[in-house]
């Protein structure tokens, strides 16, 4: 099963960016992001877990929350095995754990779907929006 992880969390002003990474530690086994649609959840302190973006295999379909729109950009890497969560003009309500997932299927429609359209999950990575 891949394993994945993310990276590139931290504390930063209202207004501020962050780039989010999530790459599979177990890829010397041949486990390759480029396999699978990858989406993007979080957490916020005392809510449920909500997608905010996920991307295609191939990259070129991609889909973000309504409350992210505009603000985040999702994009992958196959040469680096990556897919990142850039991040700019963030609000203090985007503080929580975010999270990399692999999609069962496609990513149209799994945000809505929410976490059941997903497989694999990485450990989290903390993000505070604070001044």
């Amino acid at each position: 099963q891949v394993q994945l992880v993310e990276s590139g969390g931290g504390l930063v002003q209202p207004g501020g960016s962050l780039r989010l990474s999530c790459t599979a530690s177990n890829s010397e086994y041949g486990y390759n992001l480029e396999y699978w649609a990858i989406g993007w959840f979080r957490r916020a302190p005392g809510r449920e877990r909500e997608g905010v973006s996920c991307i295609s295999r191939s990259g070129g379909t991609k889909d973000y929350a309504d409350s992210i729109r505009n603000r985040f950009t999702i994009s992958r890497d196959h040469a680096k095995n990556t897919v990142d969560l850039q991040m700019n003009n963030l609000k203090p309500e985007d503080t929580g754990v975010y999270y990399c997932a692999t999609a069962r299927g496609h990513c149209e429609g799994s945000l809505k779907n929410g976490e059941r359209d997903y497989v694999s999950w990485g450990q989290g990575v903390q993000v505070t929006v604070s001044s």
